[in-house]
């Protein structure tokens, strides 16, 4: 059965696109156009990647969608929440102001002093130096994510303090988080830390669900993509690093600084490695890892999208053909991209406990000792 369905859609595929080259090959005209037409032609044409890269990178304001006026472009309809922006200088002071101000396209200058550059940064018109301390997309969506994370977790906490899901079944939300903390606690912490497990499970929650929700809401069309920022990745991974550095003991670094039983020479190059490995490819593991997945889902999916306007510029029966292909496929990455959220998060907390288990691999040892002894 799968097999037919499978045999006829890449029949009606075949046929489609067929049908689309042969319309297109069969209604080209020539054309003449003045050079004013093919500048202005060439100033419109879809440029695919800095779409893509804008909806990625920061900004000081939410956009959704837009609705054009081809007649006069400047009366278009931009769906959008801007955001404060605050600034300050030593020359100029202080300055507070919408993100409106700037335009929608970033092309109004503020006061007559402050623009974006071609970076999107706020830039002086005089040259001075400005600092900006603005609320961006991200700022606000990590608010906005650890306001939910509080409000979910302390209404959780207060059902099991009155005896919900103690002396009576779990309610509510307390059915859908309580199986994902035993998994944490079972599948995660407690293989990987040994006796330690229960100091630094906290920890090891508030990552997972942290990253989870700012994942999640990253899916939602014109929010933030949080964790595909470097700067939010390179924070924990930076935080990650200091409670692995703070669990480490002279056991640990006794193996990193001088390895027993290793030849010296060996030892030279196997020292800086070892050094490496602790202060730098760990973290970056942790950094890299989150954001180049989350990252590549988005640029999928808009990817998708955009074939169907690359599409339509070739001709518009060729765009509106191929509309249900891309919308398909952008709804089956988009269910992965779900699937993504929930893994990386688990990636993220699950190579935290192991690098933390690591750092005290030898008491782990120790302790093993000790049980093995008192048994005895």
């Amino acid at each position: 059965m799968v097999a037919k369905l499978l045999k006829h859609i890449l029949v009606a595929v075949f046929g489609l696109f067929s049908l689309l080259f042969s319309y297109s090959a069969m209604a080209q005209e020539p054309a003449q156009e003045t050079h004013a037409e093919n500048h202005a032609a060439s100033e419109e044409k879809l440029d695919p990647a800095k779409i893509i890269m804008d909806h990625i990178k920061d900004n000081h304001e939410f956009h959704f969608f837009t609705i054009e006026n081809k007649e006069n472009p400047h009366e278009s309809f931009h769906a959008t929440i801007p955001l404060p922006i605050l600034i300050y200088s030593k020359e100029h002071g202080v300055a507070f102001f919408s993100s409106a101000k700037f335009g929608h396209e970033g092309e109004e200058v503020v006061d007559g002093l402050y623009k974006y550059n071609e970076e999107k940064e706020i830039v002086a018109t005089d040259g001075s130096v400005v600092y900006d301390f603005s609320l961006t997309k991200n700022v606000v969506q990590m608010i906005l994510a650890l306001t939910l994370l509080v409000v979910l977790m302390t209404g959780i906490a207060k059902k099991y303090k009155n005896g919900y899901g103690v002396t009576t079944a779990p309610k509510g939300w307390q059915n859908a988080i309580e199986p994902v903390i035993t998994f944490v606690r079972d599948d995660v912490a407690k293989p990987n830390l040994g006796h330690k497990w229960n100091k630094y499970l906290p920890y090891l929650l508030t990552v997972f669900f942290f990253i989870l929700v700012l994942n999640i809401f990253g899916l939602i069309p014109g929010s933030a993509n949080v964790t595909g920022n470097t700067a939010f990745t390179a924070v924990m991974g930076l935080i990650s690093a200091v409670v692995i550095l703070a669990s480490t003991n002279g056991h640990f670094w006794m193996h990193i600084l001088w390895p027993p039983g290793v030849p010296f020479l060996v030892k030279l190059i196997l020292i800086p490695v070892e050094l490496a490995g602790v202060l730098i490819i760990k973290p970056a593991a942790l950094i890299i890892r989150l954001f180049a997945n989350m990252v590549a889902g988005h640029i999928i999916i808009l990817s998708f999208i955009s074939l169907i306007f690359i599409f339509g510029e070739m001709s518009k029966v060729a765009g509106w053909g191929f509309s249900p292909v891309s919308i398909l496929f952008t709804v089956f990455i988009y269910v992965i991209e779900i699937l993504v959220a929930f893994i990386q998060a688990f990636i993220f907390t699950n190579l935290t406990a192991v690098f933390i288990g690591q750092a005290f691999e030898g008491e782990h040892e120790h302790h093993d000792g000790d049980a093995h002894h008192a048994t005895a």
